[in-house]
């Protein structure tokens, strides 16, 4: 969403009056709360993503936190990390049912980026009932705002264990504004507005005189 907002404000100054903002959305029939114990002790904080280290995941391996540290996803960066972190569970890449388990039987959604733009996982998070944790930076701002759906600030642990005792509830209710329903929804209401400015006239304007050379 951060992205879409400057290049809206980019095309604005452009000259580009006829712009709207599109909308994500998650499929809630595949992402929700369920009945789900995978790890064992509770509590657990899940980061999913690319294992990179552009991701920042150290800042989140390295926190004193009760409970397991879960990551799901590959990169050029989980042999290292997997050494130097043994504590911590990695299960590589997972799609479809396995993912959703995995994120409905986790505690804690921990998002690490520091430069991510749009973060698509924390909808299917909040979706799953994770509430979540970052940093107050562009990307979780622009998904969460100020909703009480999670914990932003600089001090990454004190923020996951904050969310903790966020309601699952409010997470998913968050959540539904984002669903494939209301992301399409949003589309289809947008319609007939930018229809109507794209065949509007425009308005008129007085020719510049020629100019003359010196």
């Amino acid at each position: 969403m951060g992205e879409r907002r400057a290049l809206a404000d980019e095309l604005r100054k452009r000259g580009v009056d006829n712009v709207t903002q599109g909308r994500s959305g998650v499929d809630k029939r595949r992402l929700h709360p369920r009945e789900g114990d995978l790890w064992r002790p509770k509590a657990v904080f899940l980061n999913v993503g690319r294992v990179a280290l552009e991701k920042n995941l150290e800042a989140f391996l390295a926190l004193d936190l009760p409970g397991t540290k879960v990551i799901v996803g590959d990169g050029p960066a989980r042999r290292s990390l997997e050494q130097k972190y043994p504590d911590a569970v990695f299960l590589g890449a997972l799609q479809g049912e396995a993912l959703a388990e995995v994120y409905a039987s986790a505690d804690v959604f921990v998002f690490t980026g520091r430069t991510d733009t749009f973060g698509l996982v924390l909808l299917e998070a909040l979706a799953s009932g994770l509430p979540v944790a970052a940093f107050p930076v562009a990307g979780p701002r622009d998904v969460i705002g100020g909703a009480p759906v999670g914990c932003l600030q600089e001090d990454l642990r004190e923020a996951c264990l904050a969310a903790l005792s966020v309601p699952r509830k409010r997470c998913v209710e968050f959540a539904e504004q984002h669903s494939w329903e209301a992301s399409a929804r949003a589309f289809i209401d947008n319609m007939p507005r930018l229809a109507k400015a794209a065949v509007a006239p425009a308005p008129d304007r007085v020719p510049e005189p020629p100019r003359c050379a010196a």
